[in-house]
């Protein structure tokens, strides 16, 4: 069976502290073997300048994260059925963000009231893990 690659990134331009010319931002976020991975790439367009910067972690830098919000809006994780077990929802929050067990009971409050909001990416991340315990889940999206 084949995994679905799911993704998601925004160009931005800036200026090149080396030359003054026009920098090329492309930041992203994508899930790899089941892990976050973040990435920035940077190239100027008037001189040699052009760097990359990619990892795997549960904390995207906020420099990319926040272009992502901003250009595609945030995503919100929601149970399709609030009375699911708590164990299974615990297992998968502690598992994806390693947390202590009270904070996956808080994060899991909060799953369960208001939804978790953050990037497509991070919340599709926890949708696959809450889905492989058995625990329903939709990803919704300010742009449907």
């Amino acid at each position: 069976m084949r995994s679905t690659v799911i993704s998601q990134g925004v160009k931005l331009t800036t200026r090149c502290e080396a030359c003054g010319g026009v920098l090329i931002l492309d930041t992203g976020q994508s899930i790899e073997r089941e892990r976050l991975r973040w990435g920035i790439e940077g190239t100027c367009q008037s001189c040699p300048v052009a760097w990359c910067e990619h990892d795997f972690g549960d904390a995207t830098p906020e420099a990319i994260r926040q272009p992502l919000l901003a250009e595609h809006g945030p995503a919100r994780l929601r149970l399709t059925a609030p009375e699911a077990s708590a164990v299974p929802v615990l297992r998968a929050l502690r598992e994806v963000h390693g947390l202590s067990l009270a904070q996956a009971r808080a994060l899991a409050d909060e799953l369960k009231t208001t939804g978790l909001v953050g990037t497509f990416v991070e919340m599709e991340l926890v949708a696959a893990r809450l889905r492989h315990q058995s625990v329903g889940v939709t990803v919704e999206t300010s742009s449907g």
